[in-house]
């Protein structure tokens, strides 16, 4: 009997219909994801690899992908760090209105994105809310860089705080009191027994942060400005080649982003697999 299960194909489960999961797994994916992005980089082709190279490496596509995932990589970072904050302080401590502060984490999901553009918009322009307390300071935020960071930070918190909360809830609070029984302090506690069981699901808030943050559109063109060179983001620039029935380049541009964005995220899962397998085998 153990022979002809090492000849089969598939090893018998206790769960029947893999096979149907697995066809209707893989057409679904080909349907909605990589069918779309085989059209992508097979539009992006018929500019040939010169076309494409000189698209992609033009002056103000390069000023603006940089702009793009530089404030991406900013936001996710400071997301990440802020994020497991806000995660911590709502699964560990029981205060007055801790259950409508945590509702008030899930409002960047639901609220349309450009509502929220005109929203940070009017709170950090020269004379909005609080624009108009950084401006005698010096400090300008909208129609800047630094306000299209702010967007992104507010539409990539969500996604470090609802990755983080249930690690934090499922913790086993037995390795605390034994950290410090040992004698470890509360910071030894904290970077030695609960961070690296939190760090895979802190990189995965960071890696969706990310992703949302380099193709976020509506919530950065209104406090951006969208000066060339300046504030203009990636997708922006990927529109107004759209508008100028440029197929081929825009396709070039989505293209190159989304081989960015891949490396990235790639990055960040072998960054996870290393983890999980060092803190897996001690």
């Amino acid at each position: 009997m153990a022979a002809s299960y090492g000849l089969g194909l598939k090893r018998p489960s206790a769960i029947p219909g893999f096979g149907l999961a697995l066809g209707f797994t893989l057409t679904y994916l080909s349907l909605i994801v990589l069918i779309p992005l085989s059209a992508l980089v097979l539009k992006s082709a018929t500019l040939g690899l010169a076309g494409f190279w000189e698209v992609v490496t033009g002056p103000r596509t390069l000023a603006a992908l940089r702009l793009s995932f530089l404030t991406s990589l900013f936001a996710a970072t400071v997301n990440a760090v802020f994020g497991t904050i806000i995660a911590w302080a709502l699964v560990r401590y029981r205060f007055p209105g801790r259950r409508l502060l945590d509702a008030f984490v899930d409002l960047p999901f639901a609220l349309p994105t450009a509502v929220a553009g005109i929203a940070l918009t009017a709170l950090y322009a020269p004379n909005g809310w609080i624009g108009q307390w950084l401006a005698p300071l010096g400090i300008k935020v909208a129609y800047t860089p630094t306000g299209i960071a702010v967007a992104l930070i507010f539409i990539g918190l969500p996604f470090v705080v609802r990755t983080v909360q249930p690690v934090l809830e499922e913790f086993d609070r037995e390795l605390e009191e034994a950290s410090a029984t040992l004698g470890a302090n509360r910071r030894q506690t904290v970077f030695r027994v609960m961070l690296p069981t939190l760090l895979p699901a802190i990189l995965t808030g960071f890696a969706l942060a990310l992703a949302r943050a380099v193709g976020e559109y509506g919530s950065v063109i209104f406090i951006a400005g969208n000066m060339p060179f300046i504030s203009e983001i990636a997708p922006l620039l990927i529109i107004i080649r759209l508008e100028e029935f440029s197929y081929p380049q825009a396709a070039a541009i989505g293209t190159a982003m989304l081989m960015i964005s891949f490396g990235l995220l790639f990055f960040v899962h072998l960054v996870q697999a290393w983890q999980r397998r060092r803190f897996g085998h001690d």
